[in-house]
């Protein structure tokens, strides 16, 4: 790997390609690989390992989590088989050691993100229609060089309410044909760690596809990267700052 890039591991469960035809013929080898290939012609500034839940380990041994800068997760009818274990290890290095955690459509659900947020993530879904995802937060680094709206001929309808509590930011607003809306983009902090939830990206859309949806995750790549220098070795001891500064206490009768 490239010292001078973040180190990005998008993790699939990728089960859906395998049982559904007509996603197979929209992501061939899955979504997961798609986006990664989408993402390395937006830019070079990524290292970009693809993982899967088949794979030893469900795809994330420690050595590759305990060297990924961002973990950008996709996962739907699975969560469940992913082990309380993994998600204390995610939570940890998220939290402790500044990794950046992006829960992507469907993740919504997934274990790490709702223990993450500590909420349940809930909401309310229906069919493929017209969104438009709207940019509420143009200032925000994660929409820097997004235009005001995105139309997405399909996605599916995830709408309020949200059960994820109080975002830090709304960047984006999902608009569909059908009224609905959702806070499609949003951020939070936890201990050293930046998430962001991003709702595009049904498995049997072609989101990923889209240049706008790609740099939007591109930039969120790039803001939730860990800060260098920041990690919380386990709340060390700290020496006495008095006798480092050389002050000398008050004598106790003085007032």
């Amino acid at each position: 790997m490239n010292a001078n890039k973040l180190r990005v591991t998008i993790w699939h469960e990728y089960g859906s390609e395998k049982i559904n035809e007509d996603v197979t013929r929209l992501y061939p080898e899955g979504q997961h690989k798609a986006l990664a290939d989408m993402l390395l012609r937006e830019t070079d500034d990524f290292d970009i390992t693809v993982a899967e839940m088949q794979q030893p380990e469900l795809g994330l041994p420690d050595r590759l989590l305990e060297s990924t800068d961002v973990l950008v997760w996709w996962s739907h009818f699975r969560h469940d088989l992913v082990p309380d274990e993994l998600c204390e290890m995610i939570m940890n290095r998220v939290k402790r050691d500044g990794m950046g955690f992006i829960a992507l459509h469907s993740s919504h659900g997934s274990k790490p993100f709702d223990r993450l947020i500590g909420s349940t993530g809930s909401l309310s879904w229906g069919t493929e229609v017209n969104e438009i995802l709207w940019t509420l937060l143009p200032s925000h680094p994660i929409a820097k060089g997004i235009p005001p709206y995105i139309h997405l001929p399909s996605e599916e309808i995830y709408t309020e309410p949200f059960c994820i509590g109080h975002p830090d930011d709304v960047v984006f607003g999902a608009w569909y044909e059908t009224g609905h809306f959702l806070r499609a983009g949003v951020t939070f902090q936890r201990g050293l760690g930046k998430i962001f939830y991003f709702q595009p990206g049904h498995e049997v859309c072609d989101s990923y596809y889209n240049r706008d949806i790609v740099r939007i995750i591109a930039n969120a790549i790039n803001w939730a990267a860990p800060t260098a220098g920041f990690r919380d070795p386990g709340m060390p001891m700290i020496g006495n700052l008095a006798q480092e500064l050389g002050i000398t206490p008050k004598d106790e009768d003085e007032g």
